[in-house]
């Protein structure tokens, strides 16, 4: 965990007193609703369908159980219960009271928590891998390189009015686990051939009306030159940026219309004034930060000790559940653990004020006091010892937190859609709920395999449709609600945008076109090894919009036929 300094403690608890004011005017009619705006939301305050929403950040995903056990606190006193873990390293509240909001907020600061730039037109909340600092592919930590780019970015006037919000993230495996290739700038760890640490700068990417794939505009950034280089890309967008049209205003549009060839040509021309500068970084900066953060006192353990081959013997749902949501970990003898937000009935990334405390408890005796939460919007421990992942299932169980489903098609990720924002077109958690409960079988999900699933209810995408393997989004048809379904995207390395079936279907009709892909996929798939992007890639979608929309009467072999098949 990163622990506050006294310079840390004191901007968050200044930025509360100046909000607390600020809130005291405008319900006192001294502010209007024009001039709060700006206000709230760069305190993460948004007005919703039914009630105001609160957004408050979880830096770089990272969360100590005492932190979580304040959520918790938060979600009893002055929410309804719950909150939502959104899709980037947030959590939301939906029903807190205005005038609550400086309390809540002041809540947050005893435990070194904010909602500052959670919303407006500045910096976001840095989003990183959520097995960062223990996966076995990790070139670097990245921790202390996001802190870093907190800090800078927290506050600062120089980008604190940019014509759009700006989102960045920052993976330091080998494996994009941050999807960084969709962000306003990606930053990837790499090694050059001497060893030396740097990063691979992607710029322009987003989902969202134009979904893009981030261009490369640096293949190797040195380590010290990170600041001022960001420096030259936000720059060149605040100053280039579109602030006549709210839908051509993200960095994104800048690039594409600049040609990524031109979008680089003017960063390096503003970088070459801004490198090695005075925000040029040192050794002892990044050592500072560093020392800042908690590490784990990791045992000298024996990996898979006999007690738990034995229970994975034993107990045939105790294996399934280690296959899908325990992880590697560079340590041996340590594992990660992803404690599912996604049972089937339960509105994708929800969590109780019991649950929180609950796994609070769970980080606290099994994973050094220490949780994750991923862009998947499930929750980790990160460091969990073999022979305790026996006891952890069976209290993950009790809690409702142990769906063996991640990577597999019911690990749904999904917006809270029309049901709360005033943005939706149509509503995600029941169409959630309905393809959940179509698969419901665990065996079902197993065979289909690999498969992500993720639900938008308008453009904005925030349930990241775009690079869903299958991608549903929320459409306004006449004034009802329909649904347009992709497929083909993807995250990670190999990042891909999925391409519209066809036209967009009811609600109704939504689990019986999920049911007709897998039957298709099923059928054309070569091996049980194949993903279903895998055969989407290799077919096209052609296949797949002729048999959904019944352009060839001819069905695939029956489920039976497929699995003797396979």
């Amino acid at each position: 965990m990163y622990i506050y300094d006294e310079i840390d403690q004191r901007l968050v608890d200044e930025r509360v007193a100046q909000f607390r004011d600020q809130t005291r005017r405008f319900l006192a009619g001294e502010l209007s609703d024009d001039d709060f705006r700006p206000l709230r939301l760069r305190n993460g305050l948004y007005i919703q369908r039914h009630a105001p929403m609160l957004r408050v950040a979880i830096p770089y995903g990272l969360l100590s159980s005492r932190q979580l056990r304040t959520l918790a606190e938060i979600a009893r006193k002055w929410d309804r219960g719950y909150g939502h873990f959104s899709t980037r390293h947030n959590i939301q509240f939906n029903w807190p009271r205005v005038e609550d909001v400086p309390d809540i907020l002041a809540k947050l600061a005893t435990v070194q928590m904010h909602a500052i730039q959670t919303s407006g037109n500045s910096v976001r909340n840095i989003s990183a891998d959520h097995f960062a600092g223990i996966a076995p592919d990790e070139i670097v930590d990245p921790f202390a390189w996001c802190e870093v780019i907190r800090q800078w970015s927290t506050l600062n006037p120089e980008f604190s009015f940019l014509p759009r919000k700006f989102k960045i993230a920052v993976s330091g495996s080998e494996q994009d686990r941050a999807a960084t290739q969709v962000h306003d700038i990606g930053l990837h760890a790499r090694r050059d051939a001497e060893g030396n640490i740097g990063f691979r700068v992607l710029a322009g990417g987003g989902l969202g009306r134009t979904p893009i794939i981030g261009s490369v505009i640096r293949d190797f950034l040195p380590w010290r030159h990170l600041l001022t280089y960001l420096d030259a890309v936000l720059r060149v967008y605040n100053r280039y940026g579109r602030r006549d049209n709210l839908w051509k205003a993200r960095i994104k549009i800048l690039v594409k219309a600049l040609t990524p060839q031109e979008f680089r040509r003017q960063v390096e021309e503003e970088w070459s004034h801004l490198k090695d500068g005075p925000s040029t970084l040192i050794e002892d900066e990044i050592e500072r930060i560093t020392r800042r953060f908690t590490r784990p006192a990791y045992q000298k353990l024996e990996p898979y000790a006999s007690a738990f081959i034995l229970a994975l013997a034993r107990e045939p749902a105790f294996a399934s559940w280690v296959r899908r949501n325990v992880h590697a970990h560079k340590v041996p003898g340590y594992a990660a653990v992803t404690l599912s937000l996604k049972k089937t009935g339960v509105p994708p990334g929800d969590a109780t004020a019991d649950q929180m405390d609950a796994v609070a408890d769970l980080a606290d005796r099994y994973s050094f006091g220490e949780l994750r939460v991923s862009h998947e919007q499930n929750l980790i421990l990160a460091d969990v010892r073999h022979d305790d992942l026996y006891d952890l299932w069976r209290q993950a169980k009790a809690l409702g937190l142990a769906t063996p489903n991640i990577g597999l098609i019911t690990n749904i990720i999904a917006c809270p859609g029309g049901d709360f924002c005033s943005l939706a077109n149509a509503k995600s958690i029941p169409v959630a709920e309905a393809i959940q409960r179509r698969f419901d079988d665990l065996d079902y999900q197993h065979d289909i395999g690999e498969l992500d699933l993720n639900i938008s209810g308008c453009m904005n995408s925030c349930g990241h449709h775009h690079i869903g393997h299958i991608g549903i989004l929320g459409v306004d048809k006449q004034g009802e609600e329909y649904y347009q379904i992709s497929i083909g995207g993807a995250q990670g390395n190999d990042a891909s945008l999925g391409r519209v079936l066809g036209p967009s279907v009811s609600q109704a009709e939504i689990p019986d076109v999920i049911e007709k892909l897998i039957e298709l996929y099923l059928a054309r798939r070569d091996s049980e090894e194949e993903r279903f992007i895998d055969v989407v890639r290799r077919i096209g979608i052609e296949p797949f919009k002729d048999y959904v929309y019944g352009r060839h009467h001819q069905e695939p072999a029956s489920r039976e036929r497929q699995l003797a098949v396979a």
